[in-house]
């Protein structure tokens, strides 16, 4: 986990290394604290940036996951 708002910097996990769950649980507390809106400038870019980041991690697993259930779905009704 990353500490997000725990006051201490922490480094960022990759987000091609997240899973979905992941990546929303961390978008969720993102969001959370950029409402707060207490923060700097250059610090509230960077977490809007990794909350785009997450964002499309989310979407990559969630595309992916609708393929998968489409090819199911090909298979059994060619069976």
């Amino acid at each position: 986990m990353n500490n997000i708002g725990s006051g201490t910097p922490q480094p960022f996990t990759p987000v091609d290394e997240l899973s979905y769950e992941a990546a929303r649980d961390e978008l969720v507390e993102i969001v959370k604290i950029l409402e707060l809106g207490q923060m700097s400038l250059d610090e509230s870019l960077a977490f809007w940036e990794r909350g785009e980041a997450l964002a499309k991690r989310c979407e990559e697993h969630l595309a992916g996951a609708r393929a998968r259930v489409e090819e199911a779905i090909g298979r059994a009704e060619a069976d």
